[in-house]
């Protein structure tokens, strides 16, 4: 998938071989580790029975942003332990929805972060989670 097709400028990619997030999304990222950036091009079918995105759709999005937010490199992998979201707003078709992750915590075998979620510039989305990160072996 590439990430022009979506309006994405360069320096933007997508993950390989993540078959729920491609169906879900796809989901694209620019930057990996502590103020990673994700992006998402709503379309319909992203979108609930009322015409906006579908909260399930927002959590896999922060879910992304979290992960690559807790990772160093793309080597590792990710698995969250546990995710708290506040749903601010909706999103409808046709916005561009970006996410930001920081960490704010690393510890021996947990990572600790935080995402903002935004359609257009409008906030509408916070989300924070425990992470597990596993190191390539």
């Amino acid at each position: 998938m590439n990430p022009a097709d979506y309006g994405l400028p360069a320096g933007w990619q997508h993950w390989p071989s993540d078959p729920a997030e491609d169906r879900i999304g796809p989901f694209f990222f620019s930057q990996v580790g502590d103020g990673a950036q994700s992006a998402l091009k709503v379309e319909a079918h992203h979108c609930n029975t009322f015409g906006v995105v579908h909260g399930g759709v927002l959590l896999a999005l922060a879910d992304y942003t979290l992960c690559l937010a807790g990772m160093d490199n793309t080597e590792q992998g990710c698995a969250t332990v546990s995710l708290s979201s506040e749903f601010l707003a909706p999103a409808e078709a046709g916005q561009a929805l970006r996410g930001v992750g920081i960490r704010t915590r690393t510890g021996r075998k947990l990572r600790f972060v935080r995402a903002e979620i935004r359609a257009d510039d409008e906030l509408i989305m916070t989300a924070s989670a425990v992470l597990k990160v596993s190191h390539p072996k």
